[in-house]
């Protein structure tokens, strides 16, 4: 209750302290109107404490996201271009045109895209209009990391060994890399978020490496400036949280675990740090104080740090000058509202809390979910939320989305769907609010981690904080473990399909289904139907009886189950109840174009109905072979470096896929003759399309 109380006086308590400090010399403007150069949850989120805070707000679109969540939430929302970024959301000059050309005082970048654009923040500086972050100065000391590293250096903040020069020459970079000693990080100077960050196991993989992490980092930041650093294999991510003004405070909101990662980008995080002592707490908050001071920062950023797992000494790695995507934990546990902090400091105000003043309670979660395929390396997926269901906001569970059910995740940016945010008295309590919660939301249509985070979750280390950045490959077989469908699992599905179409039959008034009994009773008969449901790659044959409501079903010519079933439609779904062999199960179910999808305690259970071969087509390229390389997840064909007669090795880099601003390199499994390349560069294609099709042997 407490902390319900705390959360609810939040927004007044910033009001209260204004006092304190002097501001003679620092000039204030009131923010009535502010443009939000950014998309998706983090626009939302923006935009929800603004209008708490009676501030009119002003979106940007891309054609791609003409219908999305957050122009329609905004006062003004306008067109900034065609969906590639480049042409839309990096568009520095057309976002400030359209801030002048609507009277907003202030532009708030959000994170990614332009929140750490050095020439952005100046421009806004030049045009008189406010950008909600640290000063371009800052942006540029911290956005370099070479540069950042120097300055920690003499702050005293410990840094990690590494080469930070501006010799960029592949001899020199090769060079350093052998001082250094493998395995190294080749990391991108600018940006964040996994871009053009490789790892070099050996010498023999540092050119390739380091040639893909250029080629990302150009694409995503404009600058292809590499730094190597020492890789620590068994590391924790920890980040400090800091906050800063223009009267020269500066504060710590405690620090955030982020060590669970999967392609160097946080899936799950967790505010405080488990296992740390108040001392070291301290510690981890100063340098981060010392650090942003060390560059005289304004506005809300994170500092982060490598964790040594074993003797606890920490090491500093880098500084987002920004707002975080995971920030909602630090205010499940400080009761603060970040982005109010930003707009009011921005606005010429202090902070509203002395660090004495700011407490942490209880333990909060991040977890986010993305529209990816854990099982397949978490290749990024695309495509219709046909239906999606969340837990319920509360003061203890926020949901932090840009989508409503009907939208499409876009193959041009970032996968992530949702975040999924929890708070508990501690961390265990915290922990378990997770996993109900994780169960409660509820997707069709595109495939999903949150499986996976259900798994993560309940991960035997996982609940003992066990954790450091290399947790996933660490734990791959328990984490993903064969997982068999039972029975009874198949029945409940086969069941759910078959009621479902005779619901659709009645609906639809066809009285040609003679396995509805309802609709066409016969004495002495017994229908029977048979189909097949595939799950994963495994086939199983199905009959299911119906005799007087009741149904019998076998599975594999199996043992018959007896079965009562009742079901309940809600809109585009139905609550599918289940009493087999005395066993009752009540679940939620969602059946879509053949693919039937059930939710219980397991998270999602789903299955494809078998087609009939007469009516599938070979979508295949004809003389196309299981050699020939297909599309592992929708994106945007970048590059092709081979055509049609090349005759290439094993391992020959063939194209270039880019999905959700990540650069895929797709290799040869085999060696063999191109006979046709069917996508031109810059094509958009669907997962599993052939890009390269070789001869057949």
């Amino acid at each position: 209750m407490l902390f319900k109380i705390r959360n609810a006086l939040a927004g007044c308590r910033f009001l209260s302290t204004g006092a304190r400090h002097d501001s003679k010399n620092v000039p204030t403007r009131q923010i009535n109107k502010l443009l939000i150069a950014n998309r998706g949850e983090i626009a939302c989120r923006v935009m929800r404490t603004a209008s708490r805070l009676g501030i009119q707000t002003v979106a940007v679109f891309s054609d791609a996201d003409e219908r999305s969540l957050h122009t329609k939430m905004a006062n003004e929302a306008y067109n900034i271009g065609p969906p590639a970024s480049q042409q839309s959301y990096l568009r520095g000059e057309k976002i400030l045109e359209v801030a002048k050309k609507t009277g907003c005082q202030a532009i708030h970048p959000g994170y990614g895209f332009l929140s750490e654009n050095v020439e952005f923040a100046e421009l806004c500086q030049q045009e008189g209009v406010i950008f909600i972050g640290p000063p371009a100065s800052a942006i540029r000391d911290m956005g370099i990391k070479s540069t950042s590293k120097h300055i920690m250096s003499e702050a005293g903040v410990p840094i990690i060994n590494g080469y930070h020069g501006e010799d960029q020459s592949d001899e020199r970079l090769l060079q350093e890399a052998k001082i250094i000693g493998f395995p190294l990080m080749i990391k991108a100077v600018r940006g964040g978020g996994g871009k053009g960050m490789r790892i070099a196991e050996t010498e023999e993989d540092f050119f390739p490496a380091l040639q893909s992490a250029r080629t990302e980092s150009d694409k995503a930041f404009g600058d292809s400036s590499m730094l190597l650093e020492r890789y620590v294999r068994s590391p924790r991510h920890v980040e400090v949280q800091v906050f800063a003004d223009h009267h020269g405070n500066a504060v710590y909101l405690y620090e955030r675990d982020c060590s669970v990662q999967r392609r160097h980008q946080k899936i799950i995080e967790e505010a405080p740090a488990p296992g740390l002592s108040e001392e070291l707490r301290v510690q981890l908050g100063e340098a981060a104080v010392r650090a942003a001071k060390a560059v005289n920062y304004v506005g809300a950023g994170t500092v982060e740090f490598i964790l040594d797992k074993e003797d606890l000494s920490f090491h500093f790695m880098e500084m987002n000058t920004r707002l975080q995507v995971e920030h909602p934990i630090t205010e499940m546990i400080t009761g603060t509202d970040l982005v109010e902090w930003q707009i009011k400091v921005a606005s010429g105000e202090p902070i509203p809390l002395t660090q004495t003043q700011i407490r942490k309670t209880g333990h909060a979660f991040e977890a986010r979910i993305y529209a990816e395929d854990p099982a397949g390396g978490f290749l990024p997926g695309a495509g219709p939320l046909n239906y999606l269901s969340t837990p319920v906001p509360s003061s203890t569970t926020r949901v932090e989305t840009g989508v409503r059910q009907g939208d499409e995740v876009s193959i041009h940016y970032d996968p992530m769907i949702a975040k999924l945010v929890v708070w508990g008295e501690n961390r265990p309590s915290a922990l378990q609010l997770l996993v109900e919660q994780l169960r409660n939301y509820q997707i069709a249509g595109l495939q999903t981690n949150i499986n996976f985070l259900i798994d993560l979750a309940r991960h035997g280390h996982f609940q003992l904080a066990d954790v450091h950045t290399g947790f996933i490959d660490q734990h791959m077989s328990t984490l993903f473990p064969v997982k068999t469908v039972t029975n009874e699992k198949l029945a409940q599905m086969a069941l759910a399909y078959v009621l479902n179409e005779n619901a659709s039959t009645r609906k639809s008034l066809n009285r040609l289904n003679p396995f509805d009994l309802e609709l066409n009773f016969r004495p002495n008969y017994t229908p029977t139907r048979k189909f097949s449901l595939k799950v994963g790659e495994k086939e199983h044959q199905v009959e299911v009886k119906s005799k007087g409501g009741d149904f019998e079903i076998r599975i594999d010519g199996g043992a018959w189950l007896n079965v009562k079933a009742t079901r309940k439609a809600h809109e585009n779904r139905f609550l599918l109840q289940t009493n087999i062999n005395g066993h009752v199960s009540c679940f939620n179910t969602v059946i879509e174009n053949g693919s039937i999808a059930l939710y219980d305690d397991s998270g999602l259970t789903s299955a494809e109905l078998v087609q009939p071969k007469f009516v599938t087509a070979d979508s295949a390229i004809e003389g196309a072979n299981v050699g020939s390389v297909i599309a592992p997840m929708p994106g945007v064909l970048d590059k092709v470096f081979v055509k049609p007669g090349d005759s290439v090795k094993a391992g020959t880099p063939l194209a270039v896929l880019i999905a959700m601003k990540m650069e895929h390199v797709l290799k040869a499994a085999k060696e063999g003759v191109v006979k046709a390349v069917p996508n031109a560069e810059g094509s958009n294609v669907q997962k599993g399309a052939v890009l390269i099709a070789f001869e057949t042997s």
